[in-house]
């Protein structure tokens, strides 16, 4: 053990985040600490919430006061891992590599290393085994697998190793929340995971997400539709509703498929699959611990004819995306109306959704499905107040649908139609059946004494704007607010 803890250091963490209401600014930076450990190829291992919407990264060594200087090489907030990169040569002088193992077997005593909030030395917590879960990821609000120990993850210890013997069982990543913090079971990110995370890494040099199979299923215990359906005694299964219309299984699978296997491991009729000792675990997590264009074997039962099918499996994004670290959100500002995807993060900003946010677009984040790739719903967050803008100030967050009765696709597209029109007057069609009209000059006109009085320094964030017209857009004296 004291060996394996030379290899976990303290992270050191300066974060900026966007904010989602004025989307050209940030919010004011904040300081955070975590934990790590040095793998093979000098790299060092964390949780990707610990490095979330950095600015500034530092790593510690066990018993050193120096700070050196890290960048991120990759982050999946989905599994909540990242790969760390220090070019210092000195940092890794002597500097000792942890490996993997395996799944832990039942009752397995498993040792968390990290540095505890408010401290600067290493520490250790115990905890037995307890069982292998899906379990909902906080940071990137997915359901993944998740070794549960009857240890809490203190606060600092997240992104930690877990030990058995020397070897890396898990990254600390998470503490059950309730009365009692530390006696909750603590959770610890599973060996399968980090190597698909670290495998597509090296093979793509970047994270590409977790894949999905994109099926609605519902389970088939009833013997009633097991009947129905000519399912014979020996078969188990679980009937297929909805296809993602992007899933890698929408050319093959129908609604009213039940799938029996997936790569030859037997579905059972509550949609579970048996997974290490003794553990069941729903079938499509065998999907998230496979790496972007795996193909999986699906047997299916099709109008009582077995069928086999091979799929390419692919990361499946929402039509609105759940978190969005890393990456500045996108905006268009056109006579006054700041025009933005919708995303998780801008809901968040609605403290008491329930009594004053905006109802119809949590459903849309809740339930809606993309039809395309590319596919996003954009909304007007935002009015800011002018004389062109007078009378339209309640319309925001309302979705638009259609610019000059054309359906738009994404910001982007938006943004082409409202820049390249050609016609004297300009409509926007809304949500809830409301129009805003502007004379296209004088909206052209306006949208620059606009920015020019909000101190807000471009009409539309850089990942819009063509390489010509960023060299050439106004540059204000002063910014609005933090940056």
């Amino acid at each position: 053990m004291e060996t394996a803890l030379d290899s976990v250091v303290k992270i050191f963490t300066v974060s900026s985040s966007p904010d989602y209401v004025l989307p050209w600014q940030n919010k004011p930076p904040s300081e955070a600490s975590g934990s790590g450990f040095a793998f093979p190829g000098k790299r060092i291992i964390t949780c990707a919430h610990v490095v979330a919407d950095q600015a500034f990264v530092q790593v510690r060594k066990p018993g050193s006061a120096t700070k050196y200087k890290a960048r991120v090489l990759s982050a999946a907030h989905e599994c909540d891992l990242a790969i760390l990169k220090v070019d210092s040569q000195q940092f890794w002088a002597g500097m000792r590599f942890l490996e993997l193992g395996g799944i832990p077997l039942p009752q397995d005593e498993i040792a968390v290393a990290g540095y505890a909030e408010g401290g600067d030395d290493i520490s250790t917590t115990k905890g037995l085994f307890s069982r292998v879960e899906p379990t909902q990821y906080v940071p990137g609000a997915t359901q993944l697998l998740a070794i549960q120990i009857k240890a809490a993850i203190k606060p600092g210890y997240s992104g930690g190793p877990a030990l058995i013997g020397g070897k890396v069982v898990g990254v600390a990543f998470q503490s059950q929340t309730g009365l009692f913090p530390l006696f909750s079971p603590g959770y610890i990110v599973p060996v399968p995971l980090i190597e698909c995370f670290i495998s597509g890494v090296e093979e793509s040099g970047k994270y590409t997400g977790v894949c999905s199979l994109g099926l609605s299923c519902q389970p088939i215990e009833n013997s009633h539709l097991r009947d129905y359906f000519g399912m014979r005694p020996e078969m188990t299964g679980v009937l297929v509703s909805s296809i993602n219309l992007l899933s890698g299984a929408y050319r093959f699978l129908k609604k009213d498929d039940i799938i029996l296997e997936f790569d030859g491991v037997p579905v059972a009729n509550d949609g579970t699959v048996t997974f290490w000792h003794r553990e069941r675990i729903d079938f499509d997590q065998l999907a998230s611990m496979k790496k972007p264009n795996e193909v999986a074997l699906i047997k299916v039962l099709r109008k009582e004819r077995e069928c086999k099918f091979n799929i390419t499996l692919r990361p499946l994004q929402p039509l609105v995306p759940v978190r969005q670290f890393d990456k500045r959100p996108s905006y268009y500002i056109f006579g006054g109306l700041i025009f933005t995807p919708l995303t998780q993060p801008y809901l968040d900003e609605y403290a008491d959704w329930d009594s004053m946010g905006p109802r119809r677009l949590w459903q849309l984040a809740l339930e809606e499905l993309p039809r395309n790739a590319g596919q996003e719903i954009v909304i007007i967050s935002m009015v800011l107040m002018d004389d062109i803008t007078e009378g339209y100030g309640n319309l925001a967050p309302l979705q638009v649908r259609k610019v000059n009765e054309i359906e738009i696709q994404n910001l982007r597209h938006l943004y082409e139609l409202v820049e390249h029109c050609t016609a004297p007057s300009i409509r926007f069609d809304l949500d809830e059946e409301r129009v805003i009209v502007f004379k296209y000059s004088e909206a052209k006109t306006a949208t620059s004494t606009i920015l020019t009085h909000y101190n807000i320094p471009s009409i539309a964030s850089a990942d819009l704007i063509d390489k010509k017209a960023r060299k050439t857009r106004r540059k204000p004296k002063a910014r609005f607010g933090a940056s």
